[in-house]
């Protein structure tokens, strides 16, 4: 039996949730794909399928083998791929983990031009808040906002958020505004947590050129992006955010900004992927794609006027300033 054609076969059916189309898909006929599953599980000694004349499942064997022949035939497939060809366009599955927020307003929107260049790679995208200590068991590559401290993982600095302290109308008019970072001993905020350690994120201001740490008194705390905005439209406190996540509630006067004197810490985003994916391919192309996309995004800019738009002049403004800010998060981060 060729255990490699056998999970290939096998990750088709799962894939399709059936034999046939799976069958179909690789050019092979019904009864020797059935064959070789069964072939698969008595070589395995377990049961992968739970099959009726109506539906097909996975068992709880047959979920992890999944897993773990994705992993083997993404493998071989990067393997084989990095000693092919150059002019070989990339194809094949590949899973992409992001912040939902990052996704929705800057990815998204450019989606098209990646499956443009790049029509035979099969995206899988995930979007998620969370920081997984083994990128590699849910996915090739991330795009992720905040420190970085795994060196297992390849990272490429592809910007900086520029942050705001805003808070909604009906929370002003309840507490009244802050005007100094003493006034904040005053007002409540919304934290935001890391999932990874549970630890609450230190509201940051930049006070003549250094960063400065200010305890604020929190009224809620969660872990996911859309919902700190949410509370922060709901009128729940004061909250720190990258400027592009509430551009929109900015222009249409549902939050408003405070304290601009003193601007949080710009946070670093980033796209990382396992050093075990680095001849990848497919990883390759998705990496240089959205470095490429965030150096003309407007919203990674870095201009604070609502209504100003990205031009040259402001990305050679950004380069002036952009590598002693990028200094000074690292050392922030240490």
């Amino acid at each position: 039996m060729d255990r490699i054609q056998a999970m290939q076969v096998f990750t088709r059916i799962v894939d399709f949730s059936s034999f046939t189309r799976a069958a179909t898909s690789l050019g092979m006929n019904r009864p020797t794909v059935t064959t070789m599953i069964q072939s698969l599980e008595d070589h395995l000694g377990t049961r992968l399928l739970n099959r009726t004349t109506r539906s097909l499942s996975l068992t709880t064997d047959g979920a992890a083998y999944y897993e773990h022949c994705l992993r083997i035939l993404a493998d071989v497939e990067d393997t084989e791929a990095a000693f092919q060809k150059v002019e070989k366009r990339p194809r094949g599955k590949l899973r992409i983990s992001m912040q939902g927020a990052v996704a929705r307003q800057i990815i998204l929107p450019r989606l098209r031009d990646f499956h443009t260049q790049f029509p035979e790679i099969d995206l899988q995208l995930g979007l998620t808040d969370r920081h997984a200590d083994s990128l590699e068991k849910e996915a090739d590559c991330a795009v992720r906002v905040g420190d970085l401290n795994n060196p297992a993982l390849v990272a490429r600095r592809i910007g900086l958020f520029d942050c705001m302290t805003v808070a909604s109308p009906s929370y002003l008019a309840k507490h009244g505004v802050p005007h100094s970072l003493d006034d904040l001993k005053t007002h409540l905020g919304i934290n935001y947590f890391s999932t990874r350690s549970g630890r609450i994120l230190d509201w940051t201001f930049m006070v003549g050129g250094r960063e400065m740490q200010v305890p604020v008194k929190g009224a809620i705390s969660v872990n996911e992006a859309e919902s700190y905005v949410m509370c922060g439209l709901k009128g729940l406190g004061l909250m720190q955010a990258p400027r592009f996540m509430i551009l929109a509630q900015l222009k249409a006067g549902q939050l408003i900004e405070v304290l601009p004197e003193w601007k949080p810490l710009p946070m670093p985003i980033s796209v990382v992927y396992p050093q075990s994916r680095h001849l990848s391919p497919k990883v390759r192309a998705f990496v240089d794609w959205v470095v490429t996309t965030f150096d003309h995004c407007p919203l990674m800019c870095g201009v604070t006027s609502l209504n100003q738009t990205c031009s040259d002049r402001t990305f050679e403004k950004m380069e002036q300033w952009k590598e002693p800010i990028v200094n000074l998060v690292e050392d922030a981060l240490v």
